[in-house]
């Protein structure tokens, strides 16, 4: 029997699960399809929230600590295992925001580099804008990862660990009032069982008669391949967003849409991202994607995470609800998580991501 049973091989359970490991637990990991599959591999690696000063303050919390620990921690996975994450510091480029004043404050009251920009210099720090914007807001900070490959450096980590048995393609069924969980009629049983599946969290925990926030909204992607090079920075206009890659593909996304589990594509969303592309980069206009898809956020209420112990059990844990901010609250996250399941103290309060909506049935 492990120590931890983590359910979930997204970010968040296999970033845990390496913590766990490294501070000398063994780990069982349990994911139903193929690890790192689901929304941390389809969204597009931004390490920040779009639009940061509309989140509540528990999502900056997280996003400040998580942002100064991803270069070390693309670094190390690059020593362990090969795989570069690709971790690139290009900064964001936030075009005619509405709210720049509000921005700027909350700037401000967090130290936060943020500079505004004039439509005139706009072609100084990104060539290839259309000529159409008035003004932008600048964070030179901001970096990109290439999310599947941040995904693969993690599995093949947990793969090299010897106190690490992780399981795919082994869909949890249901979890027990002790916290072990049944997998194809089996009984894997954990000291500390945590779900870390993301959209899947809340439909998993009413199994046990667990209500939780958590609800799937889907987001399709596109993708484009220019030139290395021809975009620099990182876009966003309208809540759109064009990212580039190293090698010159460039992610354009996303949308937000509600319709439960359902995650095929369509022409309607290609063609508003085509859209979107198109205004704010000209030279995507008649471009045409190589690629689109579509993955399932963990939605919860105004984007605030839900980790903690599950109220009512001894040994059931939850981390999962981070909607759109999975990849960048992922460190900060899980290290939190890591904290609360060892009985250390945490660095980061706890009490915002307790589960606050969450009962157990009448019935």
């Amino acid at each position: 029997m492990s120590d931890f049973v983590v359910i979930g091989g997204g970010v968040m359970g296999l970033m845990l699960s390496r913590q766990l490991l490294q501070a000398g637990a063994s780990v069982t990991l349990l994911e139903a399809g193929q690890c790192g599959r689901e929304a941390s591999w389809a969204g597009g690696g931004i390490v920040s929230p779009l639009y940061p000063w509309r989140y509540a303050s528990a999502v900056t919390a997280l996003a400040s600590p998580a942002q100064h620990l991803f270069p070390a921690l693309c670094e190390a996975l690059l020593a362990e295992t090969g795989i570069d994450a690709e971790y690139r510091q290009t900064g964001l480029l936030m075009l005619d925001a509405p709210d720049a004043a509000q921005a700027m404050q909350w700037a401000r009251h967090h130290g936060i580099n943020l500079q505004a920009i004039t439509g005139n210099r706009l072609p100084q720090y990104e060539k290839t804008l259309a000529d159409t914007f008035q003004g932008g807001l600048w964070m030179p900070h901001i970096a990109n990862v290439r999310n599947p490959r941040l995904l693969q450096a993690l599995r093949a980590s947990l793969q090299q660990h010897p106190r690490c048995m992780l399981r795919e393609f082994s869909p949890v069924q249901q979890l027990e009032n002790n916290a072990a969980v049944l997998v194809s009629g089996e009984r894997v049983a954990g000291g500390e069982v945590v779900v870390c599946a993301g959209a899947w969290a809340g439909q998993l925990l009413h199994g046990v008669n667990v209500n939780v926030p958590v609800a799937p909204v889907l987001g399709q992607m596109l993708l484009y391949r220019q030139p290395a090079d021809w975009l620099r920075t990182i876009v966003l206009h309208d809540g759109r967003y064009a990212i580039p890659r190293a090698d010159g593909h460039v992610l354009v996304g996303s949308t937000l849409e509600q319709r439960g589990f359902d995650k095929s594509i369509t022409d309607d969303a290609c063609a508003d991202l085509r859209r979107a592309a198109g205004n704010m980069l000209p030279g995507l206009r008649d471009a045409t994607p190589v690629r689109q898809w579509a993955g399932l956020r963990p939605g919860s209420p105004e984007g605030v995470p839900l980790m903690g112990k599950v109220p009512g059990y001894t040994n059931l844990w939850l981390c999962a609800g981070h909607f759109r901010n999975g990849l960048v609250l992922s460190p900060a996250s899980t290290q939190l998580m890591a904290d609360l399941l060892l009985q250390r103290t945490p660095a980061l309060d706890a009490a915002p991501y307790q589960l606050f909506v969450s009962e157990r049935d009448s019935n």
